[in-house]
This record gives structure tokens, C-alpha cells and sequence, in this order.
């Protein structure tokens, strides 16, 4: 491989990890605390901030209406709009825009008010999105929220059909636990606290920002994912007596009246998420009250794009019974209508058009609600309905003097290592403390990529990939001091001491890289993060260390011709 192919694969790595890591870096050093604030809100919250922001501005601007002045440069975005109308309606645009042009444009108060909201909404989104693509902190570095749950006894018995003995409690509390832990940790990375408190209670901890909607996320789903066969006939007649009678429904959105639906058949309400993410009452549906095929016959399920919109969609299997009764049920009910039930909600409905046995697809949601239902249908529902008994922001625990004390420890250590590579090895010190910035860049990138979380044992491992890295380095060194010492060339000691430095920087990276995996599947939490930062760590280091250290100094020595490589004061 020619010096030229091996540095645009530098630089391409660079430039990949580099937009790895620039979410990160835009979120801890570019975002301002009112942001991150904002952020933490939930999606009821933001709604409440772009509606009143609003507001605000739609009388400010009324008023400027009032008075025929210009339009302020900070709303400049709704000139945007006005323009777009102007030149569809193919009218002269004004060089000047005032208010009163504006509302004209636009049409009226209210649509002004959606344009309004709709940019305070999309700038609240966004940083909300921006939050979660970043390289998390752990509870032990900047605190997180708790959550209380308690365990829904009543639900229970009313599953079992009878009063649940001890162990049975002990049962659905434990599975409740691990289907928890799986779904708040999906790679073992998150390092989140779960444990029992009490009787009936689980005590959860999870890093990062307390965001309430994170609590729905990975309670949904808390034990009713089935198929209805939905009544259309009962269900245009439903509607239609609904219309001419409001106040037809109760509290649980069922009829007042028991006899307005025959037996068997039951109302839901059909939902979809709004502008906000938050679920939204459509309409209303008659389904058949008897589940046609429950939850737990799904074996997998993953999120893919449908072909031809582009929406995404859950593809799932089941297992053998669970296959043999869908497609019973398909068989039977061609030209019907499917409901997919989630905790009492239709979250989507879809006409059979042909028996289907075991490979189906669900679709009508969005990217996160997919995302967050099909980890649902893997990790299956839970066993027990959990109450959020209480939620709260807590602090780290080493707090802010300790983070700082510790901070300042790795800054002075990894400036000695520097300073010590480049007085020891001179030139190619500097060879050397450039590989390991370009190795902890990487590292820190592939974490970020993949919303790991930062904890005190990430950064133990982090500084033991520096201890390797710098030792790789040290041992290629020495071999090339060794070659030049039996008086070769720059560029033949530099060749040969490569290649007799590279099984040795092999065997001892990748005995460990061995240690790592293995550990990263026997371990769980912490051990488990630590490892995984180990085993990147190790992938990370040899790559510069063979790889970015070695075009270097093939650079010098081919292209450049150096004389001297200067890895010592004394040697040449």
C-alpha cells in the first residue's frame, strides 16, 4: 500500500470520526445551559414552551401590525414564507417587508401563531434529539434521574385469576427486573442502578438528563401487546351515534349505555403521535374483546423501511403456535380489519388482504416508536403493571470537587506522558504523543457514536489504552535504536524494526483484546462498560501505532530523507 493510499486512509478516519464526535463536542461545549435545560423537558412541556413563546410574539407582532412597521430581522423567517406565497400567487415581492405584508401573505392571526409555534417546536425538538445522540455521563460524573415504581399487586391477581402466592410475587418482580434492565441497557453500556426496595418496589437510576418521557419509554408495553379483529360495521355505527351523542362515553371510553354494543365486543381508542411525540386521541374503534393472537408468541422483532414510502416498519416473527393461530386468524378474516393493540391503545390497524403464518409487519409509526416497541416485543411485556410512585433529578456522586480534582489528575499525567515521550525519544516523541491524541480521538468517537455512557471505569480503561499505546510505541522504538545501532540505514532500521516490533505489539493486544471480550460477555454494568472501552481501546491503539506511527516515519525517511531520526540523545 503507497504512502499516498495510507494517508488519504488517515485522513478519511479522521474525518469520519470527526463527525462521530462533533454531536458531542457541539452538546458539552457549544450548546448554552438554558438549551440543555430545555432539552430535559418533556414533550408536554415543550408543547406549553412553543405555545406560550407563541403567544408572545403573535401580540408583539399584532402591535407592530398596528403601527405599520417593518418586520423585525428576528422574525425574518416568516418573510421566508410570505416570500414563497408571493411568488406562487406570481406578485411583485416587496424589497421591504412589513408586518401588515406578512399577515397578508401568510392569511391570518392563527396561521402566523402555527408558523410560530411550529419554530419554537422544531428548535425544542431538535436539541431534545441532539441530547440523546451524544456521548453520555454516567451517574458516578454528572448525576441522573430516579425512579420509584411500584408493582401493581391488584393487576397481578387479576392475570393469575386468583390471589398470587409469595412466589409468585417474588417471580413477576424478578422478571419484571431483568426485562427493565434490558431495555434501559441494551449493551450492557448505560451502567443504570436497578434494585428492589421494599416489598414491592424497584428503585431505578439512569445517567443523563432526568427526562420524564424516558420513564414511558421503557415502561410501555407493560403487559398488553395483542391482535383484535376490529368490528367495522359495529364500528360506522359506534361513530355515527357518538356524533349526535358526546356525552355517550364514560371515563374509561366505554359506552354508558352496556347494551349499545352486543357482548363481546369492547371500544378503543385509535392514537397517533402528534407534532410533539405525544400520543394523540383520532378516533374510535369496535374490536372484538378476545385477543386473536397475544404478544407473547412474537420471537423477534427489528425495524426496517418500507421499500416504497420510506416509512419505517416493525418486521416480526413468531413462533410455531404463535404462527399457526395467526394464520387462522388471517384465513378467517380476509378483507378485515387487524388492530394492533398496545396497553389498551390502538397504536395501528391494517386490512388482511391474505393468510400470513409468520413473518409480519406492523407499520404506521414512527422512527422512535418503532424503535421503542420493537425492543418492547424483544424483551417481552412485563409481568407486572408498574405505578411511577415518584420521579427525581439526582446529583453525581463524586461530585463536583472530585470530577474536577480527577480532570486535573488525567491532564497532568497525560501531559507528563507527552512531555516525557518527546525528552526521551525527541522526534519521535512527538511521532508517538501524536498517535496517542489521534488514538484517544478515536475512542472517544467510537463511544459517542455509540451513545455509550462515560463512567469512572470508561475512563480506567481509557488510561489503560494510553499505557498500551504509549508502550506499543516504545517497543517499536527500541527496535529501530536496535537496527540503527548495527549501523543500517534510517529507512532499513525504520523497515526492520517495524517488522520485528509487530508481532510483539500483536501478541500482547491482542491477548488482551481476548480478555475483553470475554469479559464483556461474562460481566455485567460497570466490568461490562469497562471492558467494552478496553476492547475499542485496544483496536484503536495498534491501528496508530502500526499503522499512523509507520507512515510517519516512512515519510521521513523516503520522502524527506532524514540523515538522523533522532530517537534518543544519544543515538542517531
Amino acid at each position: 500500500m503507497s504512502k499516498r493510499a495510507r494517508l488519504l486512509a488517515v485522513l478519511a478516519v479522521i474525518i469520519v470520526f470527526g463527525v462521530f464526535i462533533f454531536p458531542t463536542f457541539r452538546w458539552y461545549f457549544l450548546t448554552s445551559d438554558a438549551d440543555k435545560e430545555l432539552a430535559a423537558n418533556s414533550s408536554e412541556q415543550i408543547r406549553i414552551y412553543a405555545q406560550n413563546l407563541a403567544e408572545r410574539e403573535l401580540e408583539e407582532l399584532k402591535k407592530l401590525a398596528a403601527d405599520s412597521k417593518d418586520l423585525p430581522s428576528e422574525f425574518s423567517f416568516l418573510s421566508d414564507i410570505a416570500e414563497e406565497n408571493y411568488k406562487l400567487e406570481k406578485k411583485a415581492v416587496p424589497k421591504t417587508w412589513t408586518v401588515i405584508d406578512v399577515f397578508q401573505s401568510i392569511g391570518s392571526e392563527t396561521a402566523v401563531f402555527d408558523q410560530l409555534e411550529k419554530r419554537h417546536r422544531e428548535y425544542a425538538l431538535d436539541l431534545k434529539e441532539r441530547s440523546t445522540d451524544i456521548l453520555q455521563l454516567g451517574l458516578d460524573l454528572s448525576g441522573g434521574m430516579s425512579i420509584l415504581l411500584r408493582a401493581d399487586m391488584e393487576s397481578l391477581a387479576e392475570r393469575y385469576g386468583h390471589t398470587p402466592t409469595n412466589q409468585e410475587q417474588e417471580q413477576a418482580l424478578s422478571r419484571a427486573m431483568e426485562i427493565l434492565n434490558s431495555r434501559i441497557d441494551q449493551f450492557g453500556l448505560t451502567e443504570p442502578e436497578i434494585r428492589r426496595q421494599g416489598e414491592n418496589q424497584i428503585y431505578i437510576e439512569i445517567p443523563g438528563a432526568a427526562d420524564p418521557d424516558i420513564v414511558y419509554r421503557f415502561l410501555r408495553g407493560k403487559g398488553s401487546l395483542n391482535f383484535h379483529i376490529v368490528d367495522d360495521e359495529a364500528t360506522a355505527s359506534f361513530v355515527d351515534y357518538l356524533e349526535a351523542n358526546p356525552a355517550a362515553l364514560g371515563i374509561d371510553l366505554q359506552p354508558k349505555d352496556p347494551d349499545l354494543l352486543e357482548a363481546g365486543r369492547v371500544v378503543r381508542g385509535f392514537y397517533k403521535k402528534d407534532q410533539y411525540g405525544s400520543d394523540q386521541l383520532i378516533s374510535y374503534l369496535v374490536i372484538q374483546e378476545e385477543a386473536g393472537l397475544g404478544g407473547e408468541h412474537i420471537q423477534n422483532a427489528t425495524v426496517g423501511s418500507d421499500p416504497i414510502t420510506g416509512r419505517p416498519v416493525i418486521n416480526f416473527t413468531l413462533d410455531r403456535e404463535g404462527g399457526e393461530i395467526f394464520y387462522q386468524l388471517t384465513s378467517a378474516n380476509v378483507g378485515s380489519t387487524l388492530a394492533i393493540v398496545l396497553d389498551d391503545r390502538v397504536k395501528a390497524g391494517a386490512t388482511i388482504r391474505e393468510a400470513i403464518r409468520e413473518n409480519v409487519q406492523m407499520s404506521g409509526f414512527e422512527r422512535q416508536e418503532a424503535t421503542d416497541l420493537a425492543l418492547t416485543l424483544r424483551t417481552g411485556a412485563l409481568p407486572i403493571d408498574l405505578l411511577v410512585d415518584n420521579q427525581q433529578e439526582v446529583g453525581a456522586s463524586l461530585g463536583e470537587d472530585s470530577i474536577r480534582r480527577g480532570l486535573n489528575a488525567i491532564a497532568v499525567g497525560g501531559l507528563l506522558v507527552i512531555v516525557f515521550m518527546v525528552a526521551y525519544y525527541r522526534r519521535g516523541g512527538l511521532v508517538a504523543d501524536f498517535a496517542l491524541v489521534l488514538n484517544l480521538f478515536i475512542v472517544l468517537a467510537i463511544l459517542s457514536a455509540f451513545r455509550l455512557t462515560l463512567t469512572l471505569t470508561s475512563i480506567a480503561a481509557l488510561i489503560l489504552t494510553v499505557g498500551m499505546a504509549v508502550d506499543a510505541n516504545v517497543i517499536i522504538f527500541e527496535r529501530i535504536k536496535e537496527e540503527r545501532r548495527l549501523g543500517k540505514s534510517p529507512e532499513a532500521s525504520t523497515k526492520s524494526g517495524f517488522r520485528k516490533a509487530f508481532w510483539t505489539v500483536m501478541d500482547a493486544n491482542i491477548t488482551t483484546f481476548i480478555a475483553a471480550i470475554f469479559l464483556s460477555q461474562l460481566a455485567k454494568g460497570p466490568i461490562q462498560g469497562f471492558a467494552y472501552t478496553l476492547a475499542v481501546g485496544i483496536v484503536s491503539s495498534m491501528f496508530t501505532a502500526l499503522f499512523v506511527s509507520r507512515l510517519i516515519f516512512d515519510y521521513m525517511t523516503e520522502s524527506l530523507h532524514v540523515k538522523k531520526l533522532g530517537l534518543s540523545w544519544r543515538s542517531k
